[in-house]
C-alpha cells in the first residue's frame, strides 16, 4: 500500500501545475426540478479557485438518509456543448431513458460536472487552450482530473451521501477519467470504465494517436507509467472494464496486455474477482449489454456490500 501511495504521488505530479489540493470546496444550488424517478439539483461548485464549475446532482425521489453515489464522467466526441447534460439526455442503449433515470431508479444518487471547456464552460478552442496552459506550466488533462477529485471533496460536504459507497463511471473520455481518478483517489470504492481502456504502447504501434484529442496527452507520462501500471493503483478495489473489439481507440492487442497484467495484480492482492474486462463485437459505442453489466456491478459492490 505504501508503494501505491508513492506511485499515486508520482502520477499526480505529472499533471502539471495545479491549484491547492487542500483548498476547501464550496457549492450552491440555484435550481431544482423533479422528474419521474429523480430530483435534479442545478449546482455551481467552487473546486479550483480559477473558474466556477457547473454540475448536476440527482437523487431518487424516494427519500433515504444516505445514498450510495456514482460520479458520472461525461464523454468528449467533439460535442463541447453537451458536457454534464450527457447524464440527463435519453440514449438508445438505455431504451430511450437517461443515465439519470437508470441510476436513480436503481437506488443511486449521481454527481456530474462540466469538465474544462464543456457544457456551461465551453466556448474556447481546445487546442489553443492546451497550448496556453502548457506555456503556463499547466496540463489540460491535469486540470480536468483535479476538478473531478475535488468534486469528490464536495460530496463529503453533503449529509445525504454514504462516502463509503462512492462509485465512478464514464464512457470514452469519461472512461479515461474514471480509471485515472480511481487510481489517484482511494475514496472511489468501485469503478466502471466503458470504451476507453487504451494501452498507450498499442496506440503508438497502431498509429491511432490522433483518435484521442490533445487534452489526453500528459508530458513525460511514458517515462514512468503505462496503462496497466496506472490501473494497478485501483487494485484491489472492484473494477469493471467494458470494451469493443473493433474500437480503434482501444487496440485489441493492448486490451490483451492490460487484462493479463491486471489479472496478475489482482491475484497478488488475493482479489481476482474484483477485476474483469468484458469485450463485445462492436466499435466505440455504448450497448445495452454494457448498461446491464454496469448496473449489475454497482448493485453488487455498492448496494449489496
Amino acid at each position: 500500500m505504501e508503494d501505491q501511495k508513492k506511485q499515486r504521488d508520482l502520477l499526480y505530479s505529472l499533471l502539471g501545475k495545479l491549484p491547492d489540493r487542500n483548498r476547501p470546496v464550496g457549492g450552491r444550488a440555484f435550481g431544482m426540478e423533479n422528474f419521474k424517478t429523480y430530483t435534479l439539483e442545478h449546482l455551481v461548485l467552487d473546486l479550483n479557485g480559477i473558474e466556477p464549475v457547473p454540475a448536476y446532482f440527482v437523487k431518487p425521489l424516494k427519500e433515504k438518509k444516505k445514498y450510495p453515489v456514482i460520479v458520472f464522467n461525461h464523454a468528449h466526441g467533439g460535442k463541447y456543448e453537451i458536457g454534464k447534460d450527457e447524464l440527463i439526455i435519453s440514449h438508445p442503449a438505455l431504451s430511450g431513458k437517461s443515465w439519470a433515470e437508470i441510476l436513480t431508479s436503481n437506488g443511486f444518487a449521481v454527481l456530474t460536472i462540466d469538465c474544462w471547456n464543456f457544457g456551461d464552460r465551453s466556448g474556447r478552442d481546445e487546442t489553443s487552450l492546451f497550448k496556453e496552459l502548457i506555456w503556463k506550466g499547466m496540463v489540460l488533462w491535469g486540470l480536468m482530473v483535479f476538478d473531478v477529485i475535488k468534486a469528490i471533496d464536495y460530496l463529503e460536504t453533503r449529509n445525504d451521501i454514504d462516502m463509503k459507497k462512492v462509485g465512478m463511471m464514464g464512457i470514452s473520455m469519461g472512461s479515461t477519467m474514471t480509471w485515472w481518478v480511481s487510481a489517484l483517489d482511494v475514496r472511489v470504492s468501485a469503478c466502471v470504465d466503458i470504451c476507453c481502456l487504451t494501452d498507450f504502447e498499442a496506440l503508438i504501434e497502431t498509429g491511432k494517436l490522433n483518435g484521442h484529442g490533445i487534452y489526453y496527452y500528459v508530458p513525460c507520462l511514458l517515462e514512468h507509467f503505462d496503462t496497466s501500471s496506472i490501473n494497478a493503483l485501483i487494485a484491489p478495489r472492484p473494477h469493471l472494464s467494458l470494451a469493443g473489439e473493433y474500437d480503434g481507440l482501444t487496440p485489441s492487442k493492448g486490451l490483451d496486455r492490460i487484462d493479463k497484467n491486471l489479472k496478475k495484480v489482482y491475484a497478488e492482492y488475493q482479489a481476482p474477482d474484483n477485476w474483469e474486462l468484458k469485450r463485445y463485437p462492436v466499435g466505440h459505442r455504448l450497448t445495452r449489454q454494457m448498461v446491464f453489466e454496469t448496473i449489475k456491478f454497482f448493485k453488487k459492490h455498492l448496494l449489496n456490500s
